[in-house]
């Protein structure tokens, strides 16, 4: 397989309704080479992060009656990004189909069809939208299976488009994660590539318990050459994807390939950093991300929500406390700012970026 850049002509998320017409296109960018094994099938062509959700979701409804998808306009629009464009006309009304703008109801509606022997997969549109069904997805999507000693499970798949980078404007553009994680009872899954993106969302729906899956907005016109189906890393592993001796970069979702151009800026300057994709954030891989730390002795995470509270001082704290003595200087995080996600024009000074990383990187004392 190979990548290449670029942004998909045929698709504009701007304007695909009044609530988003403000939304500015995603950036196309490159696929971070994660090791893969993918399945026979037809030959490779250029693949979008979009295309591959959509595959998965097609693939899923095909090879499931059980699999229903729906939400605030995923039926006839295709959705907002265009994720589940042809779905309604291929599977029809009954298995594909728009939801009231009613998000503890399209969740509630879920819980009870997953009760019922169905797995429904559901759109929240975006990561904002997603809070009135809070309770819902607090309460009893996360501990319907413990609340029952194992005797129901619900198998929803909780489709989050989410983060920044894209122009959204107030309630498009949050890092919800650590609302999810810091949840028991969610799985919490979050792909960085196309390939990744497939894969992952076939075992999200696959999955008995409920599945939180977090799609990076800025990634979904990423570009890469793949046949589809494609198997990657079974979900809850994380990823080296790409390797290095002197500090590890923990990223996840829009946040990878930021991890993988300060690595690239890094070795310009004579440092050889490690690069690790988490993929699935709860449960969290402690040995693969261990493994790393112990190797380089220092470790960084990036991630685009605020830093106070934010889902890097849990991995923070979870490294110090297990690799404790194999480490050379704290664990730094590089984030977004502890302020509410900003405006449009000012998007740009808070993202975490290379050279905040790269930064961050110098204040360590390298003499220890």
């Amino acid at each position: 397989m190979s990548v290449e850049t670029g942004t998909d002509p045929t698709t504009d998320p701007t304007a695909v309704n009044d609530e988003t017409a403000t939304a500015a296109s995603a950036k196309g960018d490159t696929a971070p080479g994660t090791a893969r094994a993918p399945e026979a099938g037809p030959a490779p062509s250029s693949v979008t992060m979009t295309k591959a959700l959509n595959q998965a979701l097609r693939d899923s409804l095909a090879d499931d009656d059980t699999v229903l998808v729906f939400g605030e306009d995923v039926g006839r629009l295709g959705g907002v990004f265009r994720v589940t464009e042809g779905l309604r006309a291929e599977f029809g009304s009954n298995r594909v189909w728009d939801s009231p703008l009613a998000e503890s109801g399209i969740i509630g509606t879920a819980i009870g069809m997953a009760m019922n022997g169905m797995r429904p997969v559901v759109e929240m549109q975006f990561d904002a939208y997603a809070y009135p069904a809070f309770e819902q997805i607090v309460s009893h999507v996360a501990k319907m299976r413990n609340r029952t000693k194992g005797r129901v499970s619900l198998p929803i798949t909780i489709r989050i488009p989410y983060a920044g980078d894209i122009g959204g404007v107030e309630h498009h553009s949050d890092s919800s994660e650590v609302y999810w994680t810091s949840t028991p009872g969610l799985t919490v899954v979050t792909p960085s590539n196309p390939a990744d993106a497939y894969s992952l969302l076939r075992e999200s729906i696959a999955s008995d318990d409920p599945v939180v899956f977090m799609e990076p907005k800025s990634r979904y016109w990423m570009k890469e050459t793949l046949s589809l189906p494609v198997t990657t890393a079974p979900m809850n592993r994380a990823q080296v994807i790409r390797e290095g001796t002197d500090a590890t970069l923990l990223a996840y979702g829009p946040t990878v390939r930021t991890a993988l151009d300060s690595a690239e800026t890094g070795a310009e300057h004579g440092l050889s950093i490690e690069v690790i994709d988490l993929r699935t954030l709860s449960p969290f891989d402690d040995e693969t991300v261990s493994a790393s730390v112990r190797k380089t002795s220092r470790a960084a995470i990036i991630h685009e929500a605020a830093q106070f509270g934010g889902y890097g001082a849990e991995v923070a704290a979870r490294l110090t406390e297990r690799n404790f003595n194999y480490l050379s200087a704290p664990i730094l995080r590089v984030t977004g700012f502890d302020v509410p996600y900003p405006s449009p024009k000012l998007e740009e000074f808070y993202l975490p970026t290379v050279e905040r990383v790269l930064d961050a990187l110098e204040s360590w004392d390298w003499e220890l």
